[in-house]
């Protein structure tokens, strides 16, 4: 539906001075329970969706790169200015044309990379990049990690999680094998990262043969390249084991389980290249630059079985067009190299083991040095703090410089790979790390030509879009969607979620169409489970007219709508995406949830549903033609703020409601009141109302600026004691610009429990 801006009648407020949290009487709670009517407020265009900007850019007109400059302590060198480094593109100098120094995930990045690229992003209507944080992925080579190092690795993801995200971090998990399944996703939502690292288990396909003697990959890899000792080793101990078997047969055996085994593992290395080379390029949609943790116990590179090799170089290639930048971590810890003490072993008196094992650990890490060396990372060895080293790394690369040039021949602009190097003048004590090369491989560039000679695909039809929109890995912005997800219980539907949308029509292509230029527009959306199953969906056309009034022919800016959904308890992502039918031009917004469950009787909190207060002039009556029979009267009271940006001079106002709130029931049985009072029978039993406190608070960057005294609610004579509402006001005035979280905290003090519900949002 199309609907008008309405808000709150609630008269609280909250100021950065003084807070005002009263719900003055049972009237007042009636009038929340009877007049609020359900609408949208377009409070601004929507400013987080922007075009991605790559931090590592290369086309025919400019290359740009970012790199790191470090002190031998380890120390980021700041302050450094263009004329102190020196660019050489296969070896010959190139003039540096553009120069900055960027935080990652800060308010201006996306500006500086657009700047170094010639434009901007800033242009008429687009609002000022907010804070937006660092994007931090982890991708887990399960493939090859041992059922110890899974356990360690599982508890280094949740202390990231629980300790280290910052208020506007995302972060994502992914494995190699892909058992995460649909908990696989970039999200700032705690409960579904902590959900993913729990889900990892072991996976390990090979390290060794099930066979006597048992024999590892590298020691395979040995073997294979002649080296007869070790071959003998093995002869002997299989002749021990099956007795009378001639040398040479036995040798023969020893070969092909070596063969077969290195097989085996390049087998299992490519799966592990191919998943994490898609993985990276997924990443080019997303802004700004992207750290990325690969997990391994190591693996061998085998030239000889595979491509591999190759597929390591695409991989560095990917990560420099996507902005990607790998910090490899050795989940072996310092007890790297050592025998494990679950696997059989043989005796080694003349040490021959010893000998070839002490080569197994740096050959394991040199895949992982490489991905890491040549992406502008590094590598952590021999460490048995993960922790540390991923704080490390995400300490070293909270600020990076960014540098571009301009090739001046067609030979420079040829696409082809090169190699890169980026010094600092007169100071060789400084450590730079920067990205290896820029371009394409051979057989990448041999691949595009193929495919701009194939002929043009067949436009889809629009559900078919829209289906392959809602599937993508990362939500799409070239049309602007936002959602809001609120959860209420009411007595006569239980849990409800409702899923406000927002469309902007600015991207929309108009046709005359009888007496108004038409668009058409079609939205669908998905509530999806954990396990990715969907459990309530919806499909709307809306075809939309240039008002008559309106002399430029504009239609009305924006579209909401709103879905709702009985919904059990668990986590859920809610996935929506808008097409314009005419173009196939088309935005989404993914969201996660968690439904508590309000049945087990603890306090629980609704969703913080907000608005933008307004005059009281400007409030409009619900709408008498909404029939949804799955729209609760509950949820028919609240004002929703679907894209959760504000002015700074607004004041934004919340409602919340209270459930399963803990009352003291005493029958009262009175006489006759001496004083001539009124008499109450005897069989009358009255219920206390709740006692209930709440604290209200505004973060921004995990520090708290507003902080309002713990106050009491007012709840008597509220007509569901077990769903207890609750508004105020807090004012935004003198707020910075920016990204902030509203946190407001329930105590009941007859339980001695208390509930919090958060809500991220955006001042202008």
């Amino acid at each position: 539906m199309i609907s008008s801006p309405a808000i709150f009648p609630f008269p609280q407020t909250f100021t950065k001075a003084k807070v005002v949290l009263a719900m003055r009487t049972a009237r007042f709670v009636t009038r929340i329970i009877t007049f609020i009517a359900i609408c949208t407020v377009a409070v601004c265009p929507t400013g987080a969706q922007q075009k991605p900007d790559d931090v590592v850019r290369v086309n025919t007109d400019i290359v740009q790169t970012d790199f790191m400059v470090f002190d031998k302590q380890g120390n980021f060198v700041d302050n450094l200015k263009r004329d102190q480094f020196v660019l050489k593109v296969e070896g010959k100098s190139r003039p540096i044309s553009f120069f900055d120094r960027l935080a990652a995930g800060s308010r201006s990045e996306e500006a500086q990379l657009a700047a170094a690229r010639g434009n901007g992003v800033n242009g008429p209507g687009v609002p000022v990049p907010l804070d937006r944080g660092r994007t931090v992925m982890f991708f887990i080579d399960d493939l090859h990690l041992s059922p110890g190092s899974v356990s360690y690795t599982r508890r280094m993801l949740k202390q990231f999680v629980d300790q280290q995200m910052k208020q506007n971090d995302q972060a994502e998990i992914a494995s190699a094998s892909g058992q995460l399944g649909f908990l696989q996703q970039l999200t700032d939502n705690k409960t579904v990262l902590n959900s993913a690292a729990d889900r990892l288990r072991a996976f390990q396909m090979a390290y060794q043969s099930v066979e006597y003697p048992p024999m590892t990959e590298y020691q395979a890899l040995v073997i294979e390249q002649h080296d007869t000792e070790l071959l003998n080793f093995f002869v002997e101990e299989l002749i021990k084991r099956e007795g009378a078997l001639p040398k040479e047969q036995a040798a023969e055996i020893i070969r092909e389980r070596a063969s077969a085994l290195l097989v085996d593992g390049s087998e299992i290395t490519t799966r592990s290249f191919n998943t994490l080379k898609g993985f990276i390029k997924l990443a080019s949609a997303l802004p700004g630059r992207k750290i990325v943790f690969f997990v391994s116990d190591g693996f061998l590179v085998d030239e000889k079985r595979s491509e591999n090799l190759t597929r390591l170089q695409q991989i560095t290639q990917a990560a420099a067009r996507s902005g990607v930048v790998i910090y490899s971590l050795d989940a072996r810890g310092l007890g790297a190299g050592l025998p494990d003490a679950s696997q059989p072993m043989m005796a080694d008196p003349s040490g021959v083991l010893l000998r070839v094992n002490g080569g197994e650990l740096q050959s394991t890490r040199d895949g992982m040095n490489a991905l890491a060396s040549d992406t502008g990372g590094r590598a952590f060895f021999n460490t048995n703090s993960m922790p540390t080293a991923v704080t490390t790394a995400l300490k070293e690369t909270s600020t990076y410089y960014l540098l571009a040039w301009r090739p001046e021949t067609a030979e420079q602009r040829n696409l082809k790979f090169r190699r890169i190097e980026v010094s600092v003048v007169g100071r060789p004590d400084l450590v730079v790390r920067f990205r290896r090369g820029f371009g394409e491989l051979p057989e990448e560039t041999a691949k595009k030509k193929e495919k701009e000679n194939e002929p043009l695909p067949v436009r889809k039809t629009p559900t078919d879009e829209i289906n392959a929109v809602l599937r993508s890995q990362y939500p799409v912005s070239s049309m602007p969607v936002a959602i809001s997800l609120n959860f209420l219980d009411t007595a006569q539907y239980g849990g409800t979620l409702t899923t406000s949308i927002k469309v902007s029509t600015s991207s929309l292509t108009l046709e005359p169409q009888g007496d108004a230029p038409t668009a058409v527009l079609d939205m669908a959306g998905l509530v999806l489970n954990e396990q990715g199953k969907s459990v309530s969906n919806f499909n709307k056309r809306f075809t939309i007219k240039a008002s008559a009034n309106n002399p430029n022919g504009k239609p009305p800016e924006t579209i909401f709508y709103n879905h709702f959904a009985l919904i059990k308890p668990g986590l859920y992502q809610v996935r929506v995406a808008a097409i314009d039918v005419k173009t196939g031009k088309h935005g989404s917004a993914y969201q996660w949830i968690e439904i508590p469950n309000v049945g087990n009787k603890d306090l629980t909190l609704s969703s913080l549903i907000i608005g933008e207060k307004k005059p009281e002039n400007q409030i409009e009556p619900a709408d008498p033609n909404s029939k949804d029979p799955q729209q609760p009267a509950a949820m028919r009271q609240v004002v929703v703020n679907v894209d959760h940006h504000f002015a700074s001079s607004s004041s934004l106002r919340f409602l919340t409601f209270i459930y399963n709130a803990a009352t003291n029931a005493a029958a009262s049985r009175l006489s006759d009141d001496p004083a001539g009072g009124n008499r109450i029978p005897a069989s009358v039993t009255t219920v206390a109302a709740p006692d209930l406190a709440v604290q209200v608070q505004v973060f921004r960057d995990n520090e708290p600026v507003i902080t309002t005294p713990l106050h009491k609610i007012q709840s008597e004579g509220a007509p569901d004691i077990q769903r207890v509402p609750y508004a105020a006001d807090v004012s935004l005035s003198g707020l910075q610009p920016g990204a902030y979280v509203l946190q407001v905290t329930v105590i009941d003090r007859l339980a001695k429990a208390s509930a919090t519900q958060k809500l991220s949002f955006q001042i202008d």
